[in-house]
């Protein structure tokens, strides 16, 4: 177990994350970086992935730079089941086990039903759910041969509210959030703990662009547009990545050791209901 430290009358808490091995998925940019820094600042041994070459070194080695911790990185895209096959086998190979799993995927692009095609949803459904299958199927061999394992999910606010537009990530998400339960159940007396955790509005590069198309479909400015999300969240304010990485972190720790089979939102207060 983590243990709580008191230094000058202040409470340090030892999340036991030293010398993890974490793997984040989609890592490069957005919240999944965020995440991988967060854990790197923890002292746990990150993975991070992509699928573009440049920027997940970019990022491996400002994570490095700003956290001194010893980072890996792989490109690979996580809808495709070969890659994950291979990424699995070359952390193993190197780094013995995987401890914590983080699934993360970019959202799908917003549609209209009549407009979304099914090569669209067959897309949607390799990216944002049988990523996060493929990639717990692969690494719960290690976690049930120690005994030991967390496995989160980023997933979306829509899974408790659904946005306009998102059609395919209102419904596949959703998906996540009802596999990842049903297996919470499964495998939690070997010491394997899943949770979902639902960013809202967050200051992403994705988010930016779905601002962005607002404002074009509203004939208004990003700023406005931004200034109106704002206005529906009760804190005042859209997230930063930081806020949302520091309960995925807490979650993927030793102190979260009674929590599994969770929906967390980190929305503000936004969401319009009890949970």
């Amino acid at each position: 177990m983590g243990r709580v430290f008191y230094i000058d009358d202040e409470i340090i808490m030892d999340l036991g994350l030293k010398d993890k091995v974490v793997l984040v998925a989609a890592s490069s940019a957005g919240l999944g970086k965020a995440t991988a820094l967060a854990f790197a600042n923890e002292g746990a041994k990150v993975v991070i992935t992509g699928r573009d070459a440049d920027r997940l070194q970019c990022t491996r080695d400002e994570i490095a730079r700003v956290s001194a911790a010893d980072i890996m990185s792989v490109q690979m895209d996580v809808s495709d089941a070969g890659d994950i096959s291979k990424l699995i086998d070359t952390v193993v190979a190197q780094l013995g086990t995987v401890h914590v799993l983080i699934n993360n995927a970019g959202g799908p692009p917003p549609g209209i039903f009549e407009e979304t095609e099914d090569a669209e949803w067959q897309k949607a459904w390799e990216l944002t759910l049988m990523s996060s299958v493929r990639m717990t199927r692969a690494v719960l061999p290690y976690m049930r041969k120690q005994q030991w394992g967390r496995i989160i999910n980023i997933t979306s606010s829509t899974v408790k509210q659904p946005i306009d537009q998102l059609l395919l990530s209102n419904s596949l998400r959703l998906a996540v959030v009802g596999w990842a339960k049903t297996l919470s159940n499964q495998v939690a007396g070997e010491g394997i703990l899943i949770n979902n955790v639902c960013p809202g509005w967050t200051r992403t590069e994705r988010v930016t662009r779905l601002v962005q198309a607002r404002a074009e479909a509203n004939q208004s400015s990003a700023e406005e547009e931004m200034e109106i999300i704002a206005g529906t969240i009760p804190i005042g304010r859209l997230a930063c990545p930081a806020e949302f990485a520091a309960l995925v972190v807490f979650l993927g720790s030793e102190r979260a050791s009674y929590i599994t089979g969770t929906s967390i939102q980190v929305d503000g207060g936004s969401t319009a209901g009890y949970s």
